[in-house]
């Protein structure tokens, strides 16, 4: 979705410039006289700073003749430092409102560096910022963005900026609200215990509004409090539906009740520490759904009372829930179906779905700036489809694939590493794999590319979820997703910022390590299911769960945003923002 720079800062800076005052009148506020390409082509035979000032003269007349991609392309290239003091001004405007209609968020935090390098009217620096915040955030850098727009709202008390700003706070995990509360002032301060407030409600209505006033009590001149977010204001239409009985849909026999029972025991223990923390008490009734009569099924949780229904497991019964027309009851199944898209009314489907992973690791290797891949994934039918979701992502960015090795888990891994090295045309590997057979990979990596390295990008299959520096040490360098409660220092700055904490540590403790992500699953499951309401109200909602950030895509489909990390000395560790500005460049 493109944003628009229409605004009261764009109508400010234009009233300005009309007006004549010490902005003078810019490149932009010319009717286009001139032929472009004949400036762009004289700009290869001028001087540096005569050939700047054509190439923007040049990008702002094809911007006015409607041909803004090529407008965009000009202005991304110019050198503005050649640039005087006001053409550069004008040029970041120029780039920054063409990066924003044309889709391109990276050229508006391009032109936003002006920002840190030279004084800028306050209206033209306001409608910059602006661009940068909402930029940042495209880019996936809710924090940065959310610095941005506060410092603006600050500057100016804008308060059609509470929308902009309380989508990249709901978009924070805690560590992330923690750092930016780290020498905050009191409007951010406030923000943030906003986010907190709102984020801990667990499906509970009522008291969200009972504290939401009390929060409002206590900063009646913060512009959240005189006028809210429209997503919290639409919290206001769920009162009286909040979820009080779940059904839950596991298989107690067959082979799919370990699996279940780790499930279970995420929910139930989840389940006790939010009745504990004094959430009101939302009863759970667990069928057994091996009978396997989903229409039965769904007849007696209705009979008792229940709301929502969690499950089923079993793929082939998700697959047959989704070619119906709607479900009996609001229904979020703990798997996908395999039907190309879901066209069920009320049915969510929420798994580990390691193709989603393999889909947000293509997507940020291109960002990282990687253009040829090679992939090496087991010789089955799980690695078969893994694979082919990392190469559908990876050729959609317009990624080359150089080699595709399937290999035998049960050999050594020396020679299908070799294999997808190949004549070493790759500049990253894609990895799917078990701790045991990762572990092999990377010293073969070094041994037949010494001369370059490789870089190495993995699902969270790679990792047992417990720190072991002296196994993992060959996997230094390593870059990996997997969810916030396997990687606490990674994905919130340590444990003490986890997600429903209280369930954290009683699982961890008592867990056996190869069911803790199925634990997990559990306990968002339950979280998932007490907001199915606030999932069909508001789109684009989202959790920071256990197991990432969740958000339900149109057709029900939970997709889950994981957070990174790289073995350093054998233990996961934090990985920055890929391309991003230093958090100097983003105040």
């Amino acid at each position: 979705m493109k944003i628009s720079s229409r605004g009261p800062l764009a109508a400010a800076l234009l009233a300005l410039l009309i007006a004549g005052c010490t902005l003078q009148p810019g490149i932009t506020q010319r009717a286009p006289a001139g032929d472009p390409d004949q400036l762009l082509q004289q700009a290869e035979q001028q001087a540096p700073e005569q050939a700047a000032l054509s190439r923007l003269e040049a990008a702002d007349i094809l911007a006015r003749q409607g041909r803004r991609p090529q407008a965009l392309e000009v202005a991304k290239d110019i050198d503005d430092a050649r640039l005087p003091a006001e053409a550069r001004r004008r040029w970041a405007l120029l780039l920054s409102d063409l990066g924003e209609t044309e889709d391109d968020p990276w050229a508006v935090i391009q032109a936003a560096q002006l920002l840190d390098e030279a004084e800028l009217p306050r209206e033209a620096a306001n409608l910059l910022r602006e661009r940068q915040g909402r930029a940042l955030g495209r880019v996936d850098e809710p924090q940065a963005a959310a610095r941005v727009l506060m410092r603006l709202q600050a500057a100016t008390d804008r308060r059609d900026l509470n929308d902009p700003i309380w989508e990249q706070l709901s978009r924070l995990s805690p560590g992330g609200v923690a750092e930016l509360r780290e020498g905050a002032d009191e409007a951010t301060l406030a923000w943030l215990e906003l986010a907190d407030l709102v984020r801990g409600n667990s499906g509970d209505i009522e008291r969200l509004f009972t504290r939401l006033d009390d929060w409002r009590g206590r900063y009646p001149e913060h512009p959240a409090a005189r006028r809210l977010p429209a997503d919290i204001l639409a919290l206001r239409e769920l009162r009286g539906r909040d979820v009080s009985h779940i059904a839950v849909f596991l298989p107690e026999s067959g082979p799919l009740a370990g699996v279940a029972d780790a499930i279970e025991e995420g929910l139930r223990a989840h389940h006790l520490n939010a009745v504990n923390g004094g959430a009101s008490g939302t009863r759970l009734t667990f069928f057994d759904s091996a009978r396997g009569d989903l229409d039965a099924l769904y007849r007696e949780a209705r009979n008792r009372g229940a709301q929502v229904v969690v499950g089923p497991l079993d793929k082939e019964a998700v697959s047959a829930l989704e070619r119906r027309d709607r479900m009996p009851m609001p229904t979020l199944a703990l798997n996908y179906g395999e039907a190309e898209r879901n066209g069920a009314e009320g049915l969510f489907q929420y798994g580990l779905s390691a193709e989603d992973e393999a889909r947000q690791v293509a997507a940020r290797a291109r960002l990282d700036g990687h253009r040829t891949a090679s992939l090496l994934v087991p010789d089955n039918a799980w690695g078969r489809r893994v694979g082919e979701a990392f190469a559908t992502a990876w050729r959609d960015r317009d990624g080359d694939i150089a080699n595709a090795v399937r290999y035998n888990p049960g050999m050594p891994a020396t020679e299908s590493t070799r294999r997808a090295l190949g004549a070493n045309r790759a500049d990253l590997l894609f990895l799917l794999a078990l701790p045991d057979y990762a572990r092999q990979v990377p010293p073969t990596i070094d041994y037949y590319a010494y001369e370059r390295g490789l870089p190495v990008y993995a699902t969270s299959h790679l990792y047992e979820g417990r720190p072991q520096p002296r196994l993992d040490q060959d996997l230094n360098g390593v870059m990996f997703i997997d969810i916030p409660w396997q990687i606490p220092d990674a994905a919130a700055g340590g444990e003490d910022a986890l997600p429903f904490l209280a369930s954290y540590r009683q699982l961890r403790k008592e867990s056996d390590p190869a069911m803790f992500r199925l634990m997990a699953m559990g306990v968002d499951a339950y979280e998932l299911a007490r907001r199915l309401p606030q999932l069909q109200a508001i789109p684009g909602s989202e959790l920071f769960g256990a197991t990432g950030t969740l958000s339900a895509a149109d057709d029900g489909r939970i997709h889950r945003s994981l957070p990174w990390a790289r073995f350093v000395e054998g233990v996961p560790q934090p990985v920055l923002g890929s391309r991003l500005l230093g958090d100097d460049r983003a105040r």
